[in-house]
């Protein structure tokens, strides 16, 4: 099946949803918005466009906290997830924290707007990460209106190349184990083999094309470093040394021209 990811994903995700409610909490509650495994401030980074008074959508919001944050700053904000347990955590939060805007379930990779309905397109891990970008990004190019903002943000595919081959639970190491070349689907298994993830990357040669493809305007590539200090939360497939001396986040800028 060609979209077999999407129901596995959505399976996976919606097993794991208990595991996000604190994290969930914590980027809720936030003073600012910040970013990736490593909790990068964006004052520091700047991912976020000016968006008061602007329509955005996240793709793939999980919680829904980057979504609060929009909102915070003044966007009218639709949130969607393929997850219905994620969502049912986003709108305890919406109710926690006396926030509310639209959040509904839907396929990244069909997203159920009309053409040209926004001009801001997020996506923290997300889309980015779960869906394929060959369906996701022109699905994103078609909802922005000329000019619109797409930023997204995912694991670094430099660090996909680290991960062991042989162990779905061993952390990124400093051996190449991965062709470069040609990456695109890479899948994760649980105990009995089964598959229980698919995550999507490419090489940067190869994003920047599909981008370029789709009508989009790259303005910026960030590879995030961790700040200094103690991240928040620990990240069981990379560590902090690691991290320290080879990406293991990036996040993408580009504008829809025309």
């Amino acid at each position: 099946m060609p979209n077999e990811h999407v129901a596995i994903n959505r399976t996976n995700w919606n097993a794991d949803a208990p595991n996000w409610v604190e994290r969930g909490r914590h980027s809720w509650s936030a003073d600012e918005p910040f970013w990736g495994t490593w909790g990068n401030l964006e004052s520091k980074v700047g991912l976020l466009p000016g968006v008061d008074g602007l329509d955005a959508v996240e793709l793939g919001c999980g919680t829904a906290y980057v979504s609060a944050w929009l909102a915070r700053l003044g966007a009218r904000v639709v949130a969607m997830d393929v997850s219905e347990l994620q969502l049912a955590t986003a709108r305890m939060f919406q109710d926690e924290f006396d926030l509310h805007f639209p959040i509904l379930q839907a396929d990244g990779e069909r997203l159920p707007f009309a053409d040209a309905s926004f001009d801001v397109a997020i996506s923290e891990y997300g889309v980015a990460l779960w869906c394929d970008p060959y369906r996701w990004i022109p699905e994103a190019a078609r909802v922005l209106r000329p000019g619109g903002r797409l930023v997204f943000l995912t694991v670094a595919s430099f660090m996909m190349l680290c991960f062991p081959q042989d162990d779905d639970n061993a952390p990124a190491d400093t051996t190449l184990h991965r062709d470069y070349f040609g990456m695109h689907r890479f899948e994760w298994h649980d105990e009995q083999g089964t598959v229980d993830g698919i995550e999507f990357h490419l090489a940067h040669g190869d994003m920047l094309r599909l981008l370029r493809a789709n009508g989009f305007e790259v303005e910026d590539l960030i590879e995030l470093q961790p700040p200094a200090g103690e991240p928040a939360f620990a990240d069981p497939f990379v560590q902090l040394e690691w991290a320290r001396r080879w990406p293991s986040v990036e996040a993408w800028k580009a504008r829809k021209v025309g």
